[in-house]
């Protein structure tokens, strides 16, 4: 004979067995073979160490949503209002339609995390599952940014942080020089990557700030600081960083700095901000009306949580649940049908036959190589980079750099806007240039237009990306036609271009200007045969 509670386990385990589980089964099933490229994205990105908290968050927003359920009643009735899921289940399905045409595997990855909002809408409705968006939210803490966002905010958020720890050497009296973004302390120099390597916790440490104003009791203003503090304390705690690191290459010497970057990249600097949040909490509440301590405003209550689990036997087949399901189904077929277009390989020359000669300019020199760091950054397929000299006056060379990718939806072309600080250069002016007239272009021809300065050196730099014929400045418009392209004609090619030439003391800006916008046009009849325009 069994017992009361194997039989009654029994009946809860069996309960699984219905037409509605078997559904949503099948439904997730079809969604793991179809987000495929987006979780396989995610799987990469999470081997980096600014994403490699990225396993956790499906497990935290499970955890989230299993606590959020516990305050809904158990409804083994009908469920209404279901079509705003289909409505998310369909979108996401275009979502993740774009993305694998574009063979973009972010969108794709963006892609699933619709499609578990519109399995919520599904399974309990709107009125009830409308209020489960704070764990669907959460699962965008495992998605890695879009490459230009993620240059462009890490760029900026590590100046913030070199300025901060330069100025508090300077408060100590220790000896420093800030150059762009390398920190130059006499001895030694501190170059970007290991100066703000810092910011690589920003991540988890958003993550956790999230789960915690999510789980605080507190005034909603309160959850706002909490959430939005975040970022400010990881850029603060990176400015300690690089002032500890002065301080003791300043008294101990450069030989000790391997040990304390070490010990202080790890879990020190996480652990640090999570008790800054922690004290930012409970300063808040010293204040509040309702007089309560650190650990009443948390509901860290785990109670009942298998419990909410087995709810999923709830979970009733229904016409909306079927039609998601084939709706997947069909588009996984569909893909399976349709022709994979393979890689589309563009025929061009190598830039090793690019010539040596450009109307009155000649090369100078040897073609310069990239150091093995910089070319794992840069990732280009294929790239040249030269001087060259007018032939007949005594103006400064122009420097000529040309970078190819023959697919950049794993990556692509990074700005020059992002490299330049990193190499100690400061852009003291950028602006976007119309050189269609010009250049008597008969297509739309903008360029980017920057000085850059080094102490007293001071540079003038031309730059665009070309996109399929396309001479584009804005790189967030590269992106958008790197993705049209691929929808399209399956091409995800793309290169970037750049001019730089030294101003003279003296020389005016126009000068220089009129330089480079000479050597533009020279160079435009050349440029498609290395970097095609059909």
């Amino acid at each position: 004979m069994y017992s009361s509670e194997t039989v009654s386990f029994w009946h809860r385990s069996t309960a699984f067995l219905h037409w509605g589980t078997f559904w949503l089964l099948i439904m997730a099933l079809g969604a793991l073979v179809f987000f495929w490229d987006g979780t396989r994205a995610l799987l990469a990105a999470w081997q980096l160490p600014e994403y490699s908290h990225g396993p956790l968050i499906p497990i935290l927003s499970a955890l989230l949503f299993l606590r959020q359920l516990k305050s809904v009643p158990e409804n083994p009735g009908p469920v209404r209002a279901r079509w705003p899921g289909i409505v998310v289940i369909l979108a996401a399905i275009a979502l993740g339609t774009l993305g694998k045409l574009a063979s973009i595997d972010d969108i794709v990855a963006y892609a699933l995390i619709l499609w578990v909002g519109g399995i919520l809408l599904i399974s309990f409705g709107w009125r009830t599952g409308k209020h489960f968006w704070p764990p669907v939210l959460h699962l965008v803490y495992m998605l890695p940014l879009p490459g230009v966002l993620y240059y462009k905010m890490t760029t900026w958020l590590q100046f913030i942080s070199s300025e901060l720890g330069v100025w508090l050497l300077k408060l100590m009296s220790i000896p420093v020089f800030l150059d762009g973004n390398i920190i130059d302390l006499g001895v030694m120099k501190l170059h970007v990557a290991e100066a703000c390597s810092g910011l690589r916790y920003l991540f988890p440490i958003l993550s956790f700030s999230y789960i915690f104003a999510v789980l605080y009791r507190g005034p909603m203003w309160h959850k706002a600081v909490l959430l939005i503090s975040a970022a400010p304390i990881t850029v603060l705690m990176n400015s300690v960083r690089i002032a500890l690191a002065g301080v003791i290459v300043d008294y101990f010497g450069p030989d000790w700095l391997d040990g304390f970057t070490h010990f202080f990249e790890g879990w020190v600097i996480f652990v640090i901000c999570i008790a800054l949040l922690f004290l930012l909490a409970k300063i808040m509440l010293l204040f509040h009306q309702r007089k309560m301590s650190l650990p009443q405003a948390l509901d860290l209550d785990t109670d009942g949580l298998v419990t909410q689990a087995l709810r999923l036997r709830l979970v009733q087949p229904s016409a909306t649940l079927i039609g998601a399901t084939l709706a997947i189904l069909a588009a996984i077929a569909l893909f399976q049908a349709v022709p994979q277009r393979g890689d589309y390989t563009v025929p061009r020359d190598s830039f090793a036959l690019f010539p040596r000669s450009l109307g009155d300019w000649q090369q100078v020199g040897p073609q310069q190589y990239l150091s093995a760091d910089v070319e794992t950054v840069l990732r280009a397929d294929d790239y040249l980079q030269i001087d060259l000299a007018h032939k007949d006056t005594s103006d400064p060379d122009i420097g000529l750099f040309l970078a190819w990718y023959n697919d950049q939806s794993k990556g692509g072309v990074h700005s020059p806007e992002i490299c330049l600080p990193g190499g100690g250069w400061e852009i003291a002016w950028l602006e976007r240039t119309d050189m269609t007239a010009e250049l008597n272009s008969t297509t739309p021809f903008e360029l980017n237009k920057a000085i850059i300065q080094k102490g007293e050196i001071r540079m003038m730099v031309y730059y665009w990306f070309e996109q399929k014929g396309r001479r584009i400045a804005w790189d967030f418009e590269a992106k958008y036609w790197l993705m049209m392209d691929g929808i399209r004609t399956g091409r995800t090619d793309g290169a970037l271009v750049r001019l730089t030439t030294l101003i003279d003391a003296g020389e005016s800006d126009a000068n220089a200007a009129k330089r480079l916008n000479g050597m533009v046009a020279d160079l435009m009849p050349t440029l498609p045969r290395f970097i095609p325009i059909d």
